[in-house]
Formats: structure tokens, C-alpha cells, sequence
């Protein structure tokens, strides 16, 4: 096997387990969820699978975290399955680590949210900011899409050797700066359409998008997680996979 398909079959894993395949099984599920519509069979277990190892709140009974039935049974609150991609904490003097040992806990995936997204919307409604769900609505809708396409386009890579097919790299290539400049435009957006419900106001502001930071009485955590390394690793093996392509058809060029 040659080094450019190594490369690109990499990718390709990565891209499918980490987010193809629990985006389009999960895709338009949360909604049914909210309609009390029943779901396909196949969205327990993989939904199950994903969810084993991200953020459950810890008040969350333990037979009922890892089982998407009896989350929804109890009407627990429900996130994506696919690899959360940053992760942004809140903590405050009104939540100890006592009480709340990872603060006030949010993950940012490609197509919707997890972790305490009900309690960060409360907080942002202390302060006048809108829902969470308000912004990303079309970032979210085409996620399902973008990521068939890039994969079925590294698909194509590994067979087309014609004119043009660096290009069939350019969506899993470019996929963490998309994601970084949406997340870090939304930041600003909510920062600066502060609306007057709020409790406590604050002049309009960027919220932090890396490290740590000061809201009124909170501090704030913002950093990338597991799915942000995985789809990074898949930008750099896409280009790895370009580099190597194109010396091997050099050469089989020189050759003929």
C-alpha cells in the first residue's frame, strides 16, 4: 500500500468514527425527541457507544447516564453523540466545587451542543444573553452534509489520480478553521447583542475563545477538547496524503 493511501484511509477512519457516522445516525433525532416521536433502533446503541465516555452531569442517576431510553424516560438532558470538539466552563462563588465539581460545563460539536447547556442557557439569560440554540443553526444543519461530501471525497482521493484531485482534500483539510472562525464569530455575536431581560448588565464584550477569562462573577474556561486533536490530526494527514500523492505520480510520470 502506498504512503498517500495510508494517509488518507487514516483520515478516513477518523472521520467516520469520530463524526460521519454518529452525525447522520443522530441527525434530526433531538427534535423527535422533543415531539415525543419514537426513534429508529439503531440510534440507542450508537448513541450509547459515544456517549460512554463524555460529560454526564454527576447529580445524574448512573443507570440512567449511559442509557438513552431511560434519559429519555426521565427526562434528562440529552446532548449529540459525536466528538465534542471545545469545551468552555463557567465557575462562580453560588456554585462550589462541592456542589458542582467541574463548574458549569459545555461541549461544542459540530452539530449541537452537550454537557449543562440548560444551566449555561440560565446564566446567559442572568446576563442578557440569548440561548445557546439561538446562534449556529446553519452551521449545524449542513454539518451532516459537509461531512458526507469530505468523505465521500476522500474516498474518490484514493482512486482518482487525475487533474485537480488535491481538491478532493480541501473540506477535512479546512474543516478546523471553519469550525474555529464559526465558533469565534457566534462568541462575538452573543457578546455584542446583549438584550435587557437581564438581571445583571454588562457592556457588550468578546467572550473568551481560548484560555481563561472574567464574566461579571464568573470565570471562564474555554479550551479545545478531544474532537478538535482528532479533526486536526485528520487536516494534517489530508495534507501528508496530497504530498505524497503528488510524488508518487511525479515519479510514475518520470518513469513512463
Amino acid at each position: 500500500m502506498k504512503k498517500y493511501q495510508i494517509y488518507t484511509i487514516l483520515a478516513l477512519v477518523l472521520m467516520t468514527i469520530g463524526f460521519t457516522i454518529p452525525v447522520i445516525a443522530y441527525h434530526g433525532m433531538g427534535d423527535k425527541i422533543k415531539n415525543e416521536i419514537s426513534l429508529p433502533s439503531y440510534v440507542y446503541p450508537i448513541y450509547n457507544l459515544y456517549t460512554k465516555i463524555q460529560y454526564k452531569n454527576h447529580l445524574m442517576a448512573e443507570d440512567v447516564k449511559y442509557d438513552l431510553a431511560k434519559m429519555i424516560e426521565t427526562r434528562s438532558e440529552i446532548g449529540v453523540p459525536s466528538l465534542p470538539i471545545w469545551y468552555v466552563s463557567l465557575e462562580a462563588p453560588n456554585y462550589p466545587k462541592e456542589a458542582f465539581p467541574d463548574g458549569i460545563p459545555v461541549y461544542f460539536h459540530v452539530d449541537g451542543y452537550s454537557g449543562d447547556v440548560h444551566e449555561m442557557n440560565t446564566i446567559n439569560h442572568y446576563i442578557g444573553m440569548y440561548p445557546m440554540e439561538h446562534g449556529g443553526n446553519v452551521e449545524r444543519a449542513i454539518a451532516p452534509y459537509y461531512l458526507l461530501v469530505a468523505t465521500i471525497c476522500m474516498l474518490l482521493y484514493l482512486y482518482y489520480d487525475g487533474k485537480g484531485n488535491s481538491l478532493l482534500m480541501i473540506p477535512t483539510i479546512i474543516a478546523p478553521v471553519l469550525f474555529m472562525s464559526a465558533f469565534a464569530g457566534w462568541l462575538y455575536w452573543y457578546g455584542h447583542n446583549m438584550q435587557e431581560w437581564g438581571a445583571f448588565k454588562i457592556k457588550p464584550f468578546m467572550p473568551t475563545a481560548l484560555g481563561d477569562g472574567k464574566v461579571a462573577q464568573f470565570t471562564t474556561h474555554s479550551y479545545p477538547t478531544i474532537g478538535f486533536w482528532v479533526m486536526m490530526a485528520m487536516s494534517i494527514l489530508c495534507i501528508l496524503a496530497i504530498f505524497s500523492k503528488n510524488k508518487y505520480l511525479r515519479e510514475k510520470k518520470e518513469v513512463a
